[in-house]
């Protein structure tokens, strides 16, 4: 492998291209912002991607080279990530003349804000928000702006207010961005070469390139989305050593519908991914905007999730319950692993020395299959799953069970299929009695432990009353409609499904 060529970490801000040369390749964004940049605006809180207090908004070029914004914590992001894209942040907001933004202005009218604390990350993610609708001609419903804000907590003020100003704000005179000088700076920044710093951060550009690297380097570690090794810096104060981020690979970024699969490229973030999941299979849209939060979702990928490997994943049981394969790259050669497989042990994989998961492939939906997929936790929004189901049957003419697969996270040290309840069901008519004798069985498959997030007797149990809510839902005769099962539907009743955008 040839040497490598080192430059400073280049990025849009305030109005200009800054270059940085980090001492540390794990330096977070919101460091360098309250220390070096002085833009103290955005808070520190939770320092793990979960209070929202330092959201701040970045801008990269989409496919068709428009401006695309997306809300991301400040705090778990590692500052060379910031790599040929803007950073926008509350210091950005004020208009010309010295005027406050409308989204500012309606969170006074409103008295959206008390302590003051999380107010900047209220701000931003509803400045996204009023930014994607402005420049789409939409006004968000209240569920929307809901569920935009997933990822902000307040803890004095209460959300009504902030809810009212986020639909004010769109009643106060109009305030674009200027995107024209942020867009071009975005498209020479596009002409540097592949970012190595003197530090150790590596962000190749190809995927030739980073099998290469992953050959030379394979002790570096692995960066998708930063949405969990984030919290290896921030909490656990791991040194990292040199890394290898995939999310500047354009292939790996890719969600493609083909003929048989959806391709989901390892980098492709999780709102890309599940939007994918969700047009095949309708059912999948509530576990979607429970995963995590918008600004999560937004940089996290779901090639990252599957290979971190937690038990409390919520990507794995859906995709185990899709029949989903993780396609592993070392150097040039490529091979295929069904998902279950890909688990060893607790936080073990079949990942070799030099190699990276490269894609994720889920079958097509195909014939009379039925998937549903639930997540149970303590806060409905943004919070880790204490159990996370998902089930797929597919039945014949005569309501009898052709194919199942049920995958579950938080019942056993890896997500994994439930064998004995899956044979429990095979060949059986999809009536309450085969839901009984599946549900004893389950007790078979897994002995969960106990923790923070809820005991071992109260994981079984649940897990036992999701099938049966599974059976409720998707039986013959009198299934339970959508309102009686779904926040979203119960919220809208009505009106039009909120948007997913």
């Amino acid at each position: 492998m040839q040497a490598l060529t080192t430059r400073p970490v280049r990025f849009f801000h305030r109005g200009g291209v800054v270059e940085v040369d980090p001492a540390s390749p794990v330096r977070t964004v919101l460091e360098w912002l309250r220390e070096d940049a002085r833009c103290t605006g955005t808070k520190e809180g939770c320092a793990e991607g979960d209070c929202g207090a330092c959201t701040v908004v970045l801008g990269e070029l989409d496919g068709q080279g428009e401006l695309a914004l997306k809300p991301v914590n400040a705090c778990i992001q590692f500052l060379p990530t910031l790599d040929g894209k803007a950073l926008f942040t509350v210091e950005d907001l004020q208009l010309p003349g010295g005027e406050a933004h409308p989204v500012q202005q309606s969170m006074l009218a409103c008295h959206g804000s008390q302590c003051g604390f999380c107010t900047p990350g209220f701000v931003m993610s509803l400045w996204a928000c009023y930014q994607r609708h402005q420049a789409a001609g939409t006004v968000p419903s209240r569920q929307q702006l809901a569920d935009d804000l997933s990822g902000n907590l307040c803890r004095c003020t209460g959300y009504r207010p902030i809810l009212d100003a986020g639909q004010q704000m769109f009643d106060l005179p109009a305030a674009p961005l200027s995107e024209a000088n942020v867009v071009q700076a975005l498209q020479d920044l596009a002409h540097s070469p592949s970012l190595h710093t003197r530090s150790g951060f590596h962000a190749p550009r190809t995927v030739a390139e980073l099998a290469d690297l992953r050959v030379s380097k394979p002790q570096a570690t692995l960066l998708a989305g930063s949405t969990d090794v984030g919290l290896w810096v921030t909490k656990q104060f791991r040194d990292l050593g040199e890394i290898i981020s995939i999310n500047r690979v354009t292939e790996l970024q890719a969600v493609q519908v083909q003929d048989q699969h959806i391709h989901i490229g390892a980098a492709a973030t999780l709102e890309a991914a599940w939007r994918a999941l969700a047009v095949e299979w309708p059912t999948l849209r509530d576990v979607w905007l429970r995963f995590a939060s918008l600004p999560i979702r937004s940089v996290g990928t779901m090639g990252g999730n599957v290979a971190n490997g937690s038990p409390i994943g919520d990507s794995a049981p859906v995709l185990m319950a899709l029949d989903a394969v993780v396609v592993l790259q070392h150097g040039d050669r490529q091979r295929t692993l069904p998902l279950p497989d890909f688990y060893l042990g607790y936080m073990q994989n079949a990942l070799q020395p030099g190699e990276f998961v490269h894609s994720v492939l889920v079958p097509r939906r195909q014939g009379a299959n039925v998937v549903r997929a639930y997540k149970i936790s303590k806060r409905f929004d943004c919070d880790i799953s204490a159990v996370c189901a998902g089930l797929m049957v597919q039945l014949d003419g005569q309501q009898r069970i052709q194919q199942v697969r049920l995958a579950w996270g938080g019942l056993a040290a890896t997500v994994k299929r439930a064998a004995a309840t899956e044979a429990a069901m095979q060949g059986q008519p999809w009536a309450e009695a085969t839901l009984q004798s599946a549900q004893f069985a389950l007790a078979q498959d897994f002995q969960p432990l106990s923790d923070m997030r809820a005991s071992a007797g109260y994981r079984l149990q649940v897990a036992q009353n999701l099938l049966k809510r599974f059976w409720l839902e998707t039986r013959a005769e009198a299934p339970l409609p959508e309102s009686a099962v779904s926040v979203w539907a119960r919220q809208s009743m009505g009106a039009a499904a909120p948007s997913t955008t």
